[in-house]
């Protein structure tokens, strides 16, 4: 891998070198230990268990938890910089963002003292690997609409239901439930309950097939009369929405970052083909329709590469609002769709070939302006601070 490759135009000042140090550590790992592999995984459409736990031997995973938890102490420049080198190769299968950054931080936050040090040793470990499950058939993401209930039973809660399009779905040993505890409540009755594999009635439907993204595994999951202790209760009952509502803005700040980098790094590769491949006896760079698209797209890039850093730095010292974090993730996605959409035209037939990586990382895109909420419901976010 070109280390140079994708490079913003202007010096970053977000990381320190001490950062920066870590970076190099993890773009060897994934040199080594990923990059290589993907391709293989993608036809598997799952990404071996063994490789979370490679990633946590190395202190890759987790790198914002505590180290009295197995952590590594570290903020969330760490995160990105582990979500911008995945996306530097478009190792879209390996979700490590979803369970150190999303998963991890809700059991960090709102369980109780027991629970943390029964699992996030282990999730940092990558000995059990996390997922969240919050989509239903027929109702997607409406938290008013949750139709999975749980009902306290003595010292358990017993939980009924499905859920659907979940990501890490098949290699989850630790699900977050979102459910109903007081269905008269709407969102106010909702309750986030952990479930770990191999419980009675916890079952793993099939493996979906996606339209990209096809190294993550993506599953139906099923809970009959399934029933766990009380303690796996996350934070308070009824507060599943407060909590989703606080975790959310981190989630969507995730998948900015990883759009920032993915139309970075696609634009020098689509710039190095352009001017390789021949067309009238001319190279494709060399029309000025193709230079022109290419640079307004380095112009756009380099702009939005300002602001998702912007919010990076803000994150790291609590102060990114919900509103600038849908902002980052409903530009990221939008810009990035339509600009790998271009580069993808630019390469010909050869850009709808799999073997070609902007045809994968247009169609691992696409999902971007869906999940972490949909570009209208960032709108909505967005229209609301009006």
């Amino acid at each position: 891998m070109d280390t140079n490759a994708a490079r913003p135009s202007r010096p970053r000042t977000v990381f320190t070198p001490e950062h920066e140090m870590f970076r190099e550590q993890f773009r060897r790992f994934v040199e080594r230990e990923i990059a290589p592999h993907h391709r293989d995984w993608e036809r598997a459409g799952i990404v071996p268990r063994e490789v979370w736990q490679k990633a946590g031997a190395q202190g890759f995973l987790c790198t914002m938890l505590d180290p009295e938890y197995g952590g590594a102490g570290g903020d969330f420049g760490h995160a990105a910089i582990i979500i911008e080198e995945l996306a530097r190769v478009n190792a879209s299968g390996v979700a490590f963002q979803l369970h150190s950054d999303i998963v991890v931080p809700y059991i960090g936050s709102y369980a109780s003292e027991a629970r943390k040090r029964e699992w996030l040793p282990r999730m940092a470990a990558g000995e059990i690997i996390g997922a969240i499950a919050m989509t239903e058939p027929g109702m997607g993401s409406d938290l008013k609409a949750v139709r999975t209930r749980a009902v306290r039973d003595g010292d358990h809660w017993v939980i009924n239901g499905a859920k659907t399009f979940i990501s890490s779905g098949q290699n989850a040993g630790l699900v977050i439930v979102v459910c109903k505890t007081d269905p008269e409540a709407g969102r106010r009755g909702v309750s986030l309950i952990a479930v770990e594999e191999g419980t009675p009635g916890f079952t793993k439907g099939r493996k979906l097939e996606k339209i990209g993204m096809h190294a993550q595994d993506t599953s139906e999951l099923f809970f009959e009369d399934v029933r766990v202790p009380v303690g796996n209760l996350i934070g308070e009952e009824n507060g599943g929405f407060r909590h989703l509502m606080h975790q959310l803005p981190q989630e969507r700040l995730v998948i900015a970052v990883r759009a920032a980098t993915s139309m970075e790094t696609m634009l020098e590769k689509t710039i190095a083909y352009t001017k390789e491949r021949q067309v009238f006896g001319h190279s494709v760079f060399d029309f000025q329709v193709h230079r022109f698209k290419l640079a307004q797209a380095k112009a756009e890039i380099a702009m939005f590469r300002v602001y998702v850093d912007d919010c990076i730095a803000r994150h790291m010292k609590g102060e990114l609002s919900g509103e600038e974090a849908a902002a980052a993730k409903l530009l990221g996605t939008e810009m990035q769709n339509r600009l790998l959409d271009d580069f993808l035209q630019m390469h010909g037939g050869y850009g709808y070939m799999a073997e070609y990586e902007i045809g994968r990382a247009w169609a691992d895109a696409r999902v971007g302006r869906i999940y972490g909420g949909s570009s209208e419901v960032m709108r909505e976010i967005i229209a609301r601070t009006l």
